[in-house]
């Protein structure tokens, strides 16, 4: 798989790679669910509860943290991505550069314990979710597309070890 994911820890962790290696393979095993062959560039901030919500409000002007923000670079349509990649692609890089992520490990942490899993769990689903987000997905409505969204996010974990639900 041609990927390149900019990983960026805006504080230390002990944990960078134990969370580091869980994203990559989620960001994998999702374009391969997708069906994404072309080479893809994703930019991934880690940041905390303070970092997320100085982004959610700059972006979104909600003043509070959140788990996970996604930023596409383009409006791909959910489940069906272009036939043709050309237009997407960078000359610069030859790859597609399908947007941002910042994912906020505090509140990962504190979902996982919440939930009752592991942290690699959440963080690998907060990915997940995040780049069902850059290919098109969204759960604007809590009908159809949030339970589409759902059923991807879950049949996706199902295919990667230690991600399924407890």
């Amino acid at each position: 798989m041609n990927v390149k994911i900019n990983l960026k820890y805006d504080f230390f962790t002990l944990q960078k790679f134990a969370i580091s290696a869980i994203i990559r393979t989620c960001v994998e095993k999702t374009l391969t669910a997708e069906q994404i062959t072309v080479p893809c560039e994703i930019n991934v901030l880690i940041t905390g509860d303070k970092g997320i919500q100085a982004i959610n409000k700059a972006t979104r002007d909600l003043d509070k943290p959140t788990d996970v923000l996604s930023f596409p670079m383009f409006q791909l349509e959910p489940g069906n991505p272009p036939q043709d990649w050309e237009e997407y692609i960078d000359p610069d890089t030859g790859m597609c550069p399908l947007g941002d992520m910042a994912i906020s490990l505090e509140r990962a942490i504190a979902q996982a314990k919440e939930f009752g899993h592991s942290t690699r769990r959440e963080v690998g689903y907060l990915t997940i979710h995040s780049m069902l987000h850059l290919l098109g997905y969204d759960h604007l409505d809590e009908g159809p597309q949030k339970a589409q969204m759902r059923k991807r996010e879950e049949a996706i974990a199902a295919t990667i070890s230690r991600m399924q639900r407890n």
